[in-house]
């Protein structure tokens, strides 16, 4: 594996990047700030809060890095789906953050990978950050690399877990309650968190995937 793909897989990575730009720009109202608080090289730990489908995309984005990202293994038996997502370098990962899917998560930051993981596990029920799962305490404790935390704002509106279809929300039209934005935030020293307790730690995770949630509707077309 490598920070970056073969010249096609590149190509395909940046059609899929400038086509989702335009789908969520247009369609959406996305907006996006901190693009340059992501390292241009490196491992790198993304976490963000997790609102809807379209979040894996809208993380990447908002980022000037290739993504890895977590998805569940029931999604590679699809034929379709499977091979999209392995396509734009998804990673298998069983649903709660197992020893498996850590495995899988530190490999891939071994080899310089920028990696999204969703802690909340799932996504939110009522637009809300929502408690992280436990076994993400134990990724932290053993990356060597910076965090950096992402928010998402909006995405619940336009399409939740409750929403057979998405909601759109023009740029062209006058603002709804389905204008996105993502605010990401300044890169988290892994060392921060070598002495904390695991509840401290989780809190303090948490607090700062609030912070970012906040900062992006903030952020929202309104």
């Amino acid at each position: 594996m490598s920070d970056r793909p073969d010249l096609v897989g590149r190509l395909w990575y940046d059609c899929v990047f400038w086509s989702s730009f335009t789908f969520f720009t247009f369609g959406f109202s996305l907006r996006r700030e901190g693009w340059d608080n992501v390292p241009k090289k490196g491992p790198l730990l993304v976490v963000s809060n997790h609102q809807s489908m379209f979040d894996p995309v809208l993380v990447g984005l908002s980022s000037r890095r290739y993504l890895s990202y977590l998805a569940r293994k029931n999604l590679f038996e699809q034929p379709v789906l499977a091979p999209i997502i392995r396509s734009l370098n998804a990673i298998p990962i069983d649903r709660g953050m197992g020893k498996e899917g850590i495995q899988a998560v530190l490999e891939a930051l071994g080899h310089g990978r920028a990696v999204l993981v969703f802690p909340e596990g799932e996504r939110t029920h009522d637009g809300t950050v929502e408690p992280l799962k436990p076994g993400v305490s134990l990724l932290i404790k053993r990356v060597s690399c910076p965090i950096i935390p992402v928010g998402i704002a909006g995405a619940f509106g336009a399409w939740s877990r409750h929403m057979k279809w998405p909601k759109p929300s023009p740029l062209f039209l006058p603002p709804g309650p389905s204008t996105i934005a993502v605010s990401v935030g300044e890169p988290i020293d892994p060392s921060r968190y070598e002495k904390m307790k695991r509840d401290a730690m989780m809190d303090d995770l948490h607090a700062a995937l609030k912070a970012r949630h906040a900062a992006a509707e903030r952020l929202r077309r309104k």
